[in-house]
């Protein structure tokens, strides 16, 4: 009985990076977005560093998804 209480729990917590990246991807963007509107003609050389930032950050998130899904189905 606490086994499966405590596997919910951490399940809860890997899934807090499911949220934490996307605040990550919003930040992202959002300062991406600023960024482009201040200096419209560095956006295009910037525009690789935020696809590469997103792939990364996104891929956090798939791999807290992963760790919750281990911790419910696995464990």
């Amino acid at each position: 009985m606490e086994a499966e209480a405590a596997k919910y729990l951490g399940a809860g917590l890997a899934a807090i990076g499911i949220g934490a990246a996307a605040m990550g991807v919003g930040n992202i963007f959002g300062q991406f977005l600023s960024g482009a509107l201040r200096n419209p003609s560095a956006a295009d050389g910037q525009f690789g560093r935020l696809i590469f930032g997103f792939a990364v950050t996104e891929a956090l998130g798939i791999f807290a998804f992963l760790v919750a899904l281990l911790l419910l189905f696995v464990v």
